[in-house]
């Protein structure tokens, strides 16, 4: 297991963690690229406001919300930096994932409600840079594991895990279900795998949607265009498992512990499947 180091006590973070699995392998990887809060001195600095200096497009905590997944025999890559240092979950070169809505970038310049992330924006060459020390190592090593996979087992799951605040913004209104699967309309993998998840997470009472409003970024575009890899992306709204209010607070809300439980049979269900 590969767990980075307190990213703040560094001169640089780690470009991801990985944990292995601790039981009997599975095919699955799971991804976890909205998670990262570590920054940079240089990027704080150049932030708008104290807003965004509170980083309001994270995935806050679901590193830890997925913990349990190695004893299942998944393995898991996550974020260690920041959504406003690099997107782990935009194309490596400008392409519109959803053509005709508004989208964010390599490196955000708005967030989702408009706001501008930075008062100083930075230039093409420092996107470059940061492309190369976090995007980049990211996407080999899950290329890697991927590979690994399908040369151990002759196919992967890859499940790509985000978590959105329930409040309206420039992409949708206000979220009133809990869990949104996101296959780019059956395209990034087989039917089997959608209807499975969907099946356990409403059996666990939640309220599913499918690819609206997310269909799935680049991870589940581009890795399940490829062969022998089912990608699904798998979006949670903030408030399953943590008050959106306060979410530094998020591991030691009553919600976090009552949700990870429910993850965890969610994730049993697919690893029965599997194995």
């Amino acid at each position: 297991m590969t767990e980075p180091r307190d990213a703040a006590a560094q001169g640089n973070a780690a470009p991801y963690g990985l944990r292995r699995p601790t039981a009997a392998p599975l095919p699955v990887v799971v991804s976890i690229p909205h998670t990262g809060t570590w920054m940079p001195q240089s990027v704080r600095a150049a932030l708008a406001s104290p807003a965004m200096q509170a980083q309001p497009m994270t995935d806050w905590h679901l590193h830890r919300l997925y913990e349990f997944l190695p004893a299942l025999g998944a393995t898991t890559i996550f974020a260690t930096v920041s959504r406003f240092v690099v997107d782990l979950n935009r194309p490596p070169r400008p392409r519109p994932l959803y053509p005709g809505r508004f989208e964010t970038g390599l490196v955000p310049l708005e967030t989702f409600h408009g706001e501008p992330v930075f008062a100083t924006p930075p230039d093409a060459a420092e996107v470059e840079a940061r492309r190369l020390a976090w995007h980049a190592p990211y996407h080999a090593q899950l290329a890697a594991l991927l590979e690994e996979m399908r040369t151990r087992f002759g196919r992967v799951v890859l499940l790509d895990a985000h978590s959105v605040a329930s409040v309206p913004n420039r992409l949708h209104g206000a979220l009133r279900d809990e869990i949104y699967l996101g296959d780019r309309d059956g395209r990034s993998c087989g039917p089997w795998l959608r209807e499975l998840l969907q099946g356990a997470f409403a059996a666990e009472g939640f309220r599913v949607a499918l690819n609206a409003p997310y269909k799935g970024g680049y991870i589940t575009d581009h890795y399940g265009a490829e062969p022998g890899v089912e990608a699904l992306q798998i979006e949670m709204a903030q408030r399953v498992y943590m008050d959106e209010d306060d979410p530094a607070g998020g591991p030691d809300h009553p919600r976090f512990a009552a949700a990870q439980q429910q993850l965890l049979r969610v994730f049993r269900v697919l690893a029965a499947a599997i194995s």
